[in-house]
């Protein structure tokens, strides 16, 4: 089954991530050798479209976790740290954490 997003068919990964945003990743990753002029351009539109977009990154880090999770669900099977000391407190019966 083809992916087809407005009329488009992305061949690699990319060109699904980008039609999947509706912008280019370099917008927001930028690219080697870009000059200080090119990378405040880039910098700005990034800004409008966010200004305009405020919901973007976290439809962002949702596609991303649902991409994850499709495709290489081992990576979130996370083992807590030895010695870590941030726990979740779970409360009590009585509503009051313990």
């Amino acid at each position: 089954m083809k992916n087809i997003v407005a009329g488009h068919v992305p061949v690699t990964a990319i060109e699904f991530v980008e039609l999947a945003l509706g912008t280019p990743v370099d917008l927001w990753l930028g690219v080697e050798g870009e000059s200080e002029m090119e990378r405040a351009a880039r910098l700005d539109a990034a800004r409008d479209i966010l200004t305009d977009y405020p919901n973007l990154p976290d439809q962002v880090s949702r596609v991303a976790a649902e991409a994850i999770e499709a495709f290489a669900p081992e990576l979130f099977n996370v083992v807590p740290l030895a010695g870590s000391t941030s726990r979740r407190r779970r409360p009590s019966r009585s509503g009051v954490a313990a």
